[in-house]
């Protein structure tokens, strides 16, 4: 198993997650390596948590199935639970936002494209569109009357 976890400094933002729904699903960017042969594909691949694909040989399924061009393996990987929201603390945490059951494959970067959503700490605000392939993210909370923002992400992805 492996875990996506994020550390980030949310100054008046709490509950950062994907938008990530049946109906708009999130596709989490990934670079992917072989575990048998350690090639590391040279693009990034990108997987939905509602999306199930056939595992070859098997009756089982998984949201992402790969071939290795290096070794011809097969591996798959599977999203474990939706998102967990990162909470807002301070100092800022490292927190667990997804689990993946991994099989022949590991995944060694995560790319955060795609919509983010955040709601305001004191205000309730909702704030959707949040793009965190920069790095950061700012805007204005106007029921709390202040600046809101998302900076100093870091994402690692660990061994359960």
């Amino acid at each position: 198993m492996l875990s996506l976890t994020l550390t980030a400094d949310l100054v008046g933002v709490n509950e950062l997650q994907p938008n990530d729904t049946p109906e708009n699903p999130f596709w989490y960017t990934f670079k992917v390596q072989c575990t048998s042969c350690r090639e590391i594909h040279p693009n990034p691949v990108s997987v939905s948590r509602f999306e199930a694909n056939d595992m070859s040989g098997s009756r089982g399924e998984a949201n992402f199935v790969w071939k290795c061009k290096s070794c011809k393996r097969e591996s798959s990987a599977t999203i474990k639970s939706p998102p967990v929201p990162y909470q807002q603390s301070s100092p800022p945490t490292r927190q667990k936002i997804l689990e993946f059951d991994c099989r022949g494959l590991e995944f060694t970067e995560f790319s955060p494209e795609g919509e983010w959503l955040a709601t305001g700490t004191e205000s309730g605000s909702k704030f959707a569109g949040i793009d965190l392939t920069e790095g950061e993210w700012f805007d204005y909370d106007e029921k709390a009357g202040e600046e809101v923002s998302i900076k100093d992400l870091k994402w690692e992805i660990r061994r359960n």
